[in-house]
């Protein structure tokens, strides 16, 4: 392939590799995090404050808090909790959130999930701690589901419900410490990191390559270009 090939190859898939990535990462990237005190996002430990993308795993130690702001929905994570964030829900592995909504955000607790009864501002708490679910509704009505059916739950009430989910999950709830938070399972380029590192990669490789002279010095030709 000559160089003016390789080179228009290059540009189109930069053309193409560049939007793609940054839809994707504006996709992912649907929340902030803000902290109060220690606390680990995907196993390492979050800084004041840090994007959140779905899958992400967030923890807390028994002396911290942190919040999670997206449009429309604020999370408040409560001490010593094991969250992951869904997007439109949130996943409680062990501990306690306090969801503010008007977008319809849904918690679950195992084989429990609780959410909104309507799109209007509302208010609850779920705590989850070794497979006892309460569920508080501070502002709103909610719906809660389980294997048992759907039930409502009005403002101003609470109830409790068992997480259905197996034995040996709840055991290694119990056995959980306030270590860091295993890392999230999702894909490689999911995640922002891995989106700005490749695209720097190839951006650097785009670049190298258009700055390089039409005419290779070879050694048959030693001045460039030939006389």
């Amino acid at each position: 392939m000559s160089q003016s090939a390789f080179r228009s190859a290059v540009c189109c898939l930069l053309a193409i590799l560049f939007p793609a990535q940054m839809m994707l990462a504006g996709e992912t990237a649907s929340a902030m995090l803000y902290t109060n005190g220690a606390a680990w996002l995907n196993g390492s430990e979050v800084p004041k404050s840090a994007a959140v993308f779905a899958g992400d795993m967030l923890q807390t130690r028994p002396d911290s808090t942190a919040r999670i702001q997206s449009n429309g929905s604020s999370v408040m994570v409560l001490a010593d909790s094991l969250v992951k964030f869904d997007g439109p829900a949130v996943e409680i592995e062990h501990g306690a959130v306090r969801v503010t909504t008007s977008r319809g955000l849904a918690a679950r607790a195992g084989d429990v999930t609780v959410k909104p009864a309507t799109n209007s501002w509302t208010e609850f708490q779920v705590t989850d701690v070794d497979g006892r679910v309460q569920i508080a509704a501070s502002k709103g009505d909610l719906t809660v589901q389980d294997d048992k059916g759907t039930t409502t739950v009005t403002q101003g009430q609470e109830t409790i419900r068992d997480d259905t989910a197996d034995t040996e999950k709840k055991k290694k709830k119990r056995r959980r410490g306030t270590g860091a938070a295993p890392a999230a399972g999702g894909g490689v380029m999911s995640s922002a990191p891995a989106i700005y590192t490749g695209l720097g990669v190839v951006g650097g490789v785009g670049v190298w390559v258009l700055l390089q002279d039409e005419h290779p010095v070879s050694p048959a030709c030693p001045t460039n270009p030939c006389q």
